[in-house]
């Protein structure tokens, strides 16, 4: 399109924003909420989004200086979109910049926990993952972690299979979304 070559935008601008559309799209599926019990709030919206983006940002780092360039606009777009929502739930402009600097920071500290969760390599790391950052202030059932556990560990494999072609055009395949705890259960 001639206005990406006035503006000095790239194909990769387009992927970065389909791959987030993906992944928010998915982390907003209502099983997550329903099913495995993360919470509907402001708090558990954004982790959520944080855990789709640490399995693509994990797969897209698999590839190497490759996919940096994407793996850095993602995280562009993904904060570009946090300062907005802040701004229509009315949060004031001398408050955006520091709620989005902690939620940068949030957003490391989750990723390198999810990352030291998977180079243990057991559900139970990352169930403390998960219930350390989904569910800080709640008790959550150990079937409903469990599931969510499953549900990433089968993601993380099944994104590592998604050729970066396929990333690079917006596309994150994502297992279902857990459907009911029992049901998931059956499938381990």
């Amino acid at each position: 399109m001639f206005w990406k070559k006035w503006f000095g935008l790239s194909a990769d601008d387009d992927s970065a924003y389909l791959l987030y559309r993906a992944l928010v799209n998915q982390a907003r599926m209502p099983q997550f909420y329903l099913n495995t019990g993360v919470p509907d709030t402001l708090d558990g919206r954004f982790d959520l989004i944080v855990l789709h983006m640490y399995l693509v940002i994990d797969r897209l780092t698999a590839e190497g200086q490759a996919a940096g360039d994407l793996s850095q606009r993602l995280f562009d777009v993904m904060f570009d979109d946090m300062d907005q929502a802040l701004r229509e739930i009315g949060v004031g402009d001398l408050s955006v910049g520091k709620k989005v600097k902690t939620m940068a920071r949030a957003f490391y500290g989750r990723l390198a926990a999810y990352d030291e969760a998977f180079r243990d390599g057991d559900i139970p790391a990352l169930e403390g993952a998960l219930k350390r950052n989904i569910f800080p202030e709640i008790e959550v059932e150990a079937d409903r972690l469990t599931a969510l556990a499953y549900y990433t560990r089968v993601a993380r494999d099944k994104l590592s299979r998604v050729p970066l072609e396929v990333l690079r055009e917006g596309g994150a395949l994502f297992p279902p979304a857990p459907e009911s705890v029992a049901a998931d259960e059956g499938e381990r």
